[in-house]
């Protein structure tokens, strides 16, 4: 079995982070205060920190060549099963996020075949969720 990772990024803003991470990820929300917030981010502990001085404009960063699209560089995010991640784009879709990386099956009939999406927060924060038909054969496949 896996353990949880606990991982806390910066936010601009903690109402912001609240509704994005809160209601259109569907994150419950744990302990917080004036300058963070916990989320279960589908069974992980995320932890958003204020940051005011990251201002209004999300900055780009870096990007890998990766099967033939630009990923962005930092990035985080889940591995669901793929009927969760099939919900999530559509949800994702519904709302109107604009994605970095359209949904799509990277590595198609090669090891390791997913299904991935990449999009930012409202800070700027790129976040990957992807997904395996079969995630213990294909998550470390080589």
């Amino acid at each position: 079995m896996l353990t949880p990772f606990h991982l806390a990024v910066p936010v601009r803003d903690l109402a912001e982070a609240r509704r994005f991470y809160g209601e259109l990820l569907g994150c419950d929300e744990g302990r917080s205060s004036d300058t963070w917030v916990d989320f279960d981010l589908f069974g992980h502990q995320f932890v958003c920190h204020l940051d005011p001085a990251l201002g209004e404009a999300p900055q780009a960063g870096h990007r890998n060549p990766v099967d033939g699209h630009g990923v962005p560089v930092p990035h985080f995010g889940v591995v669901l099963e793929m009927p969760a991640w099939e919900a999530l784009v559509d949800r994702l879709t519904a709302a109107g996020v604009r994605f970095e990386i359209e949904p799509y099956i990277r590595f198609r009939d090669e090891p390791g075949e997913q299904a991935t999406m990449f999009f930012r927060d409202p800070s700027g924060n790129a976040l990957e969720f992807k997904a395996f038909r079969d995630i213990q054969g294909q998550l470390f496949a080589r």
